[in-house]
């Protein structure tokens, strides 16, 4: 299995976690490396200065007492202001900057951010190359194979990439026009892999050990991003770890584990985020969580009336006690 370095940072594992955002806050980064992943990348933070004493801003940049390598990922389409951003980040203590440059959400692309840069390959350029020069940590970046399928300039974008000194490059295997629809595809990623010396890690549809050891071995990447499929399923990282090193299966957590690392992570959420809005961030979890045990969803629209975390635990705990005795 590949070693992964990214500027003079060694990861532990060739398995990292997507930033996403509204997802990856710092309760769940911290459970995803706990739990196996060799980085956790943070949400996206927007390059605009207005907007990064807002709350918002305050909580997706609280890397306080955290593990691992610190990345950050920054958004926008102004070269001079996303390199002030990487600054004020390295300033915050991030030892890692990704650029976004494949969010797909139509708010961020209407500002020329995220994957809607992939149209313009100069300023592309001019972002890179003033972002790598206002710090002096490793830059990453992370696209999509284009802006739609008659546009798949994703091997020009690495090129430009590897040129201005991008240390590793992340390509989700779907255009802009795709959103997250249909499947992703691995043969862009493939072809940029072979045509740039970085590190090259592949995204998009990695549900399974299985599927995280055929696009490794399909696309030759150096390593893979898991997005979605660890929301509700944090193990994911170990799973897919452990099948790499050994080519063999770990069994899934018991029901005892699932609930001791979904109360870890509520606990954390309700302390990060403190009252009501912990409770109501907890909810979209809870879900994802308990989605195979409850399938007709009905403690799940119980536990979505529920704004207090203290109601919150009982219930769970309740939950899980009916779910041991049946």
């Amino acid at each position: 299995m590949n070693i992964v370095r990214i500027g003079s940072y060694q990861l532990e594992n060739n398995v990292i976690v997507a930033p996403m955002a509204g997802i990856t806050d710092r309760p769940f980064r911290q459970l995803c490396r706990r739990l196996g992943a060799g980085l956790a990348v943070s949400e996206m933070l927007s390059s605009n200065p207005k907007v990064w004493k807002t709350e918002k801003s305050m909580n997706r940049m609280d890397h306080s007492g955290e593990s691992g390598i610190r990345a950050v990922q920054i958004a926008g389409a102004d070269p001079e202001l996303m390199a002030q951003a990487a600054q004020f980040n390295v300033a915050n203590g991030a030892q890692i900057i990704d650029i976004n440059m494949g969010c797909p959400a139509k708010k961020v692309n209407k500002k020329l951010a995220g994957s809607a840069l992939l149209q313009f390959p100069e300023l592309v350029e001019e972002i890179i190359d003033a972002v790598v020069n206002a710090v002096d940590i490793p830059v990453t970046l992370k696209i999509r194979t284009g802006w739609d399928q008659d546009n798949r300039n994703g091997v020009e974008i690495a090129r430009i990439a590897e040129r201005y000194g991008i240390a590793s490059l992340a390509v989700h295997g779907r255009t802009r026009a795709c959103m997250y629809k249909g499947d992703a595809e691995y043969a862009t990623i493939r072809d940029i892999k072979r045509s740039v010396s970085i590190p090259v890690v592949a995204n998009g549809d990695i549900t399974s050990p299985e599927k995280a050891k055929q696009v490794l071995d399909y696309t030759g990447a150096d390593a893979i991003m898991i997005g979605r499929a660890a929301q509700g399923r944090p193990w994911i990282f170990r799973e897919i770890d452990h099948y790499l090193r050994t080519g063999e299966h770990m069994q899934p957590p018991a029901i005892a584990e699932v609930r001791s690392i979904l109360m870890e992570h509520l606990t954390n959420l309700h302390m990060f985020y403190g009252e009501p809005m912990g409770a109501r961030i907890a909810r979209k979890h809870v879900s994802w969580y308990l989605q195979t045990h409850d399938s007709d969803g009905q403690f799940r629209r119980v536990f979505n009336a529920l704004d207090n975390s203290e109601e919150q635990v009982v219930a769970l705990e309740q939950y899980f006690k009916t779910l041991a005795a049946n």
